[in-house]
């Protein structure tokens, strides 16, 4: 990392590579006192779109890293995560951001997912959240970490907090959604939060 790559009181910048807003929040809230200072894709608002067609999550992430990195010149993170529904053999998996089609909303895509689910009993509709994140350095260099939670899809939404399928997403230790739960509570226990703590782990040989 030069010099051009911290701010002016020496902090090091690190770009995350997403446009989900709901997502950069609880990135900046799970490493917020870690040192560095996040850049989002709000900063650079003419960059090309990178195209997400990775047949895994890590392909996606590493894509997203690599492209931004390139692009910006900043230590670059970036995740893909994937909701994988043991009913669903798996989906929507790598193309949750995608499941009810382009232009669709969060409410289409659960939607969407209540309406396959329709009939399946309570012990059937066991889930995971994975999220594969990774890490590109304008030298070259790159690691993937993951994190991930299990729990169970509701029939409902439940809880006016966090985004796409969190109202959906029951934890069975919490008796609550990740909608439901608190956000500090959600960012230490979640897919995105463990693959962060294990980012965290790596990042400073990065820096």
């Amino acid at each position: 990392m030069t010099d051009s790559d911290r701010d002016k009181t020496g902090r090091a910048e690190v770009m995350v590579a997403t446009q989900n807003r709901g997502k950069l929040r609880e990135i900046r809230e799970i490493l917020e006192g870690s040192g560095v200072v996040l850049l989002s894709l709000d900063d650079y608002p003419d960059l090309p779109e990178v195209v997400e067609d990775g047949e895994t999550l890590a392909e996606n992430a590493l894509k997203k890293a690599r492209s931004i990195c390139a692009w910006t010149g900043h230590v670059t993170i970036a995740d893909d995560t994937g909701l994988e529904v043991e009913a669903l053999d798996g989906r929507p998996g790598v193309h949750s951001a995608r499941y009810a089609g382009d232009g669709a909303g969060d409410a289409d895509r659960r939607a969407k997912l209540l309406a396959e689910l329709g009939g399946v009993p309570e012990e059937g509709r066991g889930a995971a959240f994975r999220c594969v994140m990774a890490i590109a350095t304008p030298d070259g260099r790159e690691e993937l970490v993951e994190g991930e939670c299990r729990g169970m899809i509701c029939e409902e939404p439940k809880g006016a907090n966090g985004f796409g399928y969190d109202p959906l997403f029951l934890v069975p230790e919490y008796g609550m959604t990740f909608a439901e739960i608190a956000p500090e509570v959600k960012n230490r226990i979640s897919h995105r939060g463990r693959a962060l703590a294990g980012l965290m782990k790596v990042l400073p040989a990065y820096l």
